[in-house]
């Protein structure tokens, strides 16, 4: 039995999406509504993927189903394809299961000839008219199904329209119309050799294979991996009756929503034009009316339009995206989908369709992609705006999209210029081939960071989401000269000063300054309110990582319940510190170290002391040292350029001693892989007094604030543990200083040891490791990077992002947790852990802490909470709901079954 390709609109019905498409879908649930919709029929997407398995052959059967569905709607309209008295005109529209508007081909008025063209003018009565829809037929067809270049066509109708009194193609006479589609003719065949074709049966046979083919034009396939949208799902084909927008006053064309898509309030949002076909509106050709102005216009049917969308979005239960043709006074509906819309529109209208009882809240948190908040909460460019700077030849270079937000400023080549100009007031965008923790001061004190090389989990990435800030990372067209402080791109030259405009959004880069929309968190009552539904839903915790008091404020302010992870570093690269903490490193004696460790006790309490109070009831988990020792030194290779230097010249013999007694430190500190070095537990094991005058600052000021009624609760972390000799020769020290710092504050503090799993060694020895860890901690990018055997600095910027654009890797593993491997270690971590310590509570502090589908695999694997950048706290709030109810919708249907 051959199998089914061809559906006709009757036939269909909104469940059948994924055969028919949405557009497809769409047609068949308004025919069978009762709706004014032109006869017609949809061509499957499973018979747009067998055309491509046959190397570009209709699927056996195809053809003849699709010559038998139109025999049908020639019974229906009284009409026939390609009669000369009384022709059938269609037009062949595309139809993905998901919307991608404007990403495929449509080619109007399919069976058009010099002979049918005749029956046209004579049905109609209107010779202008006939010839109007040829000179479209014959262009669309040109440009879509034979890849003519559209503006040869557009030039021609310009020269023509210049004649005319009001310049548009309305003004064209009938005899100019003539003339046009001679010359459309013309070009077709001086083009590509051939006439322009006659058999209508031909010209749909070549449409329907041209709609195929638009599936894998460029820009489809840019869109879809862009949304990441499967390229295995295929397109639907819809061949409908061709209504007429273009037969006079009387008739015209529009595209509307049932609300306005840009801020989701709900009134009734398009536009239409009088005298014109479908593309006229979306192409520009002329400045169409506000569909409001249609009740003036036609008010008969305009009231009928209101009724029917109002109809769609009940039926429907969303905002809905309408084409519409109005035809001598009667109206047609082509097409209903869910209209795409803003961040901002997003969450008003899921929150609006509750309240009005349309949805439930459930369906609400399920209707916003989590991505979509990161818009609301971050500056973002004013879309019109990048439309101009693009238009202007403004655009520069695409690299990472490493943390999102926008932002526009001055570019600094150094972070010391950076904070000098942020300071004064001016917005700065930091530009560096790659950041380092030595340039946090300037970081702080910018709008965006811009580098040429790093990735999604590089230091700038990492510190930007943190701050807040925009970042684009792994920029590697273009080329930074930080000495010359400048950067080239394509043969451009932008120096220190120039302005520069940064989307970590998108990751692209703009010379000038582009205009910003600012969000305000309190604001955004809508969004407070989804996000109050999903903590009623979630199971998941939503804590943040936070460095200092401003950062915990912050993530409470988006709602975090707790402080999943405060790296200890950060603080000590602030001026005043590091100074001390080089003389730390290179102290000769213990009695030295010893000196500076305790002048930095008050620096380390001061700061958790504020971090407690922000976070007070909260746990609050405190990472000891992480980093290799040497990041807190001079680069070696700019040391020993120093030294060089200062001995050639013979100048500052002090200045020698003290760069040379440096190099020594650095070079006996020098490792070929300092990630897999002495830093972590190591450092604290090695460097004798440095993680006790930490845990001692930790819990003297848990003592101090709980004095002053705060409720206070830190949790202890000690780093990159891969045996449990390691935790249990750390925690056994560290817990003495705990007990030592408690007697003599004379308070008692719920605290708590853990580690953080960052090594798979200790994902698989979870069981041993637990007998002493009373919480674990995935620190998921260095697993990432250990289970993969990537240099994430590295890969990002060199392969990772090549891997990804050619299919060798689904998704950069560093922004989505690869669930097959490093997710397996999760699971037996937890599994592990949990076999020796029951109640081990076991959260993620990795950046993907704030990613939605790893914030799924949190909450299936059973962690307590996942920690991310404050700004991507409400994110994972919707996020760990949509996960809650997601496997709530599973396990009821697999109860049914």
């Amino acid at each position: 039995m051959t199998k089914k390709w061809v559906y006709l609109f009757n036939e269909g019905s909104k469940e059948m999406r994924d055969l028919l498409g949405g557009k497809g879908a769409g047609l068949a649930e308004m025919t069978n509504a009762g709706l004014p919709v032109p006869p017609g029929f949809t061509i499957t997407t499973e018979a747009c993927l067998s055309f491509f398995d046959n190397n570009r052959q209709f699927p056996p059967g195809m053809w003849e189903q699709t010559l038998e569905a139109l025999k049908t709607v020639e019974q229906q309209t009284g009409k026939k394809f390609g009669d000369p008295r009384n022709p059938l005109l269609v037009s062949v529209r595309s139809g993905a299961r998901v919307s991608m508007p404007g990403m495929m081909d449509t080619v109007l008025n399919l069976g058009l000839n010099s002979e049918t063209l005749k029956g046209l003018a004579q049905l109609t009565g209107n010779e202008r008219f006939a010839y109007d829809a040829y000179r479209r037929l014959i262009q669309m067809f040109g440009r879509i199904v034979k890849r003519i270049d559209g503006e040869k066509f557009e030039h021609i109708l310009d020269e023509y329209k210049e004649q005319t009194e009001g310049k548009r193609d309305t003004d064209l006479t009938t005899e100019m119309l003539k003339d046009v589609v001679a010359d459309f003719k013309a070009l077709y065949k001086s083009e590509l050799g051939e006439d322009f074709p006659e058999d209508p049966y031909e010209q749909l046979r070549q449409a329907v294979m041209a709609v195929f083919d638009s599936w894998y034009g460029k820009r489809a396939v840019d869109y879809r991996n862009f949304h990441k949208i499967p390229h295995d799902w295929g397109t639907a084909v819809n061949v409908v009756t061709m209504v007429f927008g273009n037969m006079g006053d009387d008739s015209g064309t529009g595209v509307a929503f049932t609300r306005d898509p840009a801020t989701g309030e709900k009134v009734l949002y398009g536009e239409y034009l009088q005298n014109a076909q479908g593309e006229d509106v979306v192409a520009g050709i002329r400045t169409p009316k506000k569909i409001a102005e249609l009740e003036k216009d036609m008010p008969e049917v305009y009231e009928q339009f209101v009724k029917v969308a109002e109809m769609l979005e009940k039926h429907y239960r969303d905002m809905q995206d309408m084409e519409f043709t109005v035809e001598r006074g009667k109206l047609w509906m082509l097409q209903t989908r869910s209209g795409k819309r803003t961040a901002a529109a997003a969450v008003k209208v899921a929150v609006d369709m509750v309240r009005e009882g349309l949805i439930t809240k459930e369906e609400a948190l399920l209707r916003v992609d989590p991505a979509q908040i990161n818009q609301l909460l971050l500056p973002r460019f004013d879309p019109r705006a990048v439309e101009e700077a693009h238009k202007a030849g403004r655009y520069l270079a695409k690299g990472l999209n490493a943390s999102p937000g926008e932002a526009s400023g001055i570019a600094a080549f150094d972070a010391d210029t950076a904070e000098e100009w942020g300071q004064a007031g001016k917005a700065v965008i930091l530009v560096r081939p790659e950041t380092a923790p030595d340039d946090v001061h300037g970081m702080l004190k910018s709008k965006g960071i811009l580098t040429q090389r790093g990735g999604a989990t590089s230091h700038a990435a990492v510190v930007a989401r943190g701050l807040g800030l925009p970042c684009v990372a792994g920029c590697e067209a273009i080329r930074v000269d930080p000495e010359k402080k400048l950067f080239t791109v394509n043969g451009r030259v932008l120096k220190e000063g120039d302005l520069v405009s940064i989307s970590g959004t998108t990751g692209e880069v703009f010379a000038g300054a582009i205009p910003t929309i600012a969000p305000d968190f309190k604001k955004e009552t809508d969004l407070i309110t989804l996000l109050g539904w999903a903590d009623e839903v979630r199971r998941l915790g939503v804590w943040a990582n936070a460095d200092y008091p401003r950062d915990a404020i912050r993530a409470r302010e988006f709602g975090a319940g707790g402080i999943g992870l405060c790296r200890t570093e950060h603080m000590f690269f602030e001026e005043e510190r590091r100074p001390i903490v080089v003389q730390m490193i290179m102290a000769e004696t213990e009695e030295e170290r010893q000196e500076c460790l305790d002048r930095l006790l008050p620096f380390q309490r001061e700061d958790f002391e504020g971090i407690f109070r922000a976070m007070d009831g909260c746990p609050v988990i405190i990472r000891l040292i992480d980093p290799p020792m040497h990041e807190f030194l001079p680069p070696r290779e700019e040391l020993l350029e120093e030294v060089t230097r200062l001995r050639c010249t013979g100048e500052n013999p002090e200045e020698l001693a003290r760069k040379e007694k440096m190099l020594r430190v650095v070079e006996s500190m020098w490792e070929v892989n300092p990630m897999l070095g002495l830093r972590g537990c190591r450092a604290g094991i090695m460097y004798k007094g440095l993680t006790e005058m930490q845990t001692r600052a930790i819990i003297e000021a848990a003592c101090n604030v709980t004095k002053e009624g705060v409720d206070v609760h830190p949790e202890i972390m000690i780093p990159l543990v891969s045996h449990i000799n390691e935790l249990k020769l750390e925690q056994e020290k560290l817990e003495k200083v705990a007990k030592q710092v408690m007697a003599e504050k004379g308070v008692e503090v719920d605290y708590k040891f853990g580690t953080m799993i960052e090594v798979p060694r200790a994902a698989l020895t979870a069981d041993e490791i637990a007998q002493y860890a009373q919480f674990f901690s995935f620190g998921t990018n260095d697993l990432t990077q250990m289970t993969y055997g990537i240099s994430r600095d590295d890969a990002e910027g060199k392969f990772l992002l090549q891997y990804v654009d050619r299919g060798i890797l689904p998704v950069n593993p560093f922004q989505v947790l690869d669930r097959d491997a490093v997710g397996q270690l999760m699971k037996i971590c937890v599994e592990k852990g949990r076999a020796t310590r029951p109640e081990l509570e076991i959260g993620i502090c990795g950046e993907h802490g704030g990613d939605p589908s790893s914030i799924e695999f949190c909450h299936l694997i059973g962690l307590n909470y996942v920690s991310c950048s404050p700004f991507r706290v409400p994110i994972a709030r919707l996020a760990a709901a949509q996960a809650a109810l997601k496997e709530r919708a599973t396990v009821t249907v697999h109860k049914d079954v």
